[in-house]
């Protein structure tokens, strides 16, 4: 982000590991990735990383948006 610019919004993907159970997190346009194994203990955890991400320097977002991606498979029956 560049200085002078206002971020009010960072957008986090998420998705749910169907392998190992929990779900991932990371952060669109930048290097932050986290997981948890619930929502509810995710929605901590995306804080904290943001906020270790976003040195004291510079300008944190001020709204944390979570998009959930899911997968969804359909078989066609001949």
């Amino acid at each position: 982000m560049r200085e002078g610019h206002s971020m009010s919004e960072i957008v986090f993907e998420v998705r749910e590991d169907e392998v190992d159970g929990g779900y991932t997190a990371h952060a669109l346009g930048y290097g932050i990735h986290t997981q948890g194994n619930t929502v509810e203990e995710l929605r901590p955890m995306v804080k904290d990383a943001v906020h270790c991400y976003f040195e004291e320097t510079m300008e944190a977002p001020k709204i944390i948006r979570l998009h959930f991606v899911r997968d969804e498979v359909l078989a066609l029956s001949g």
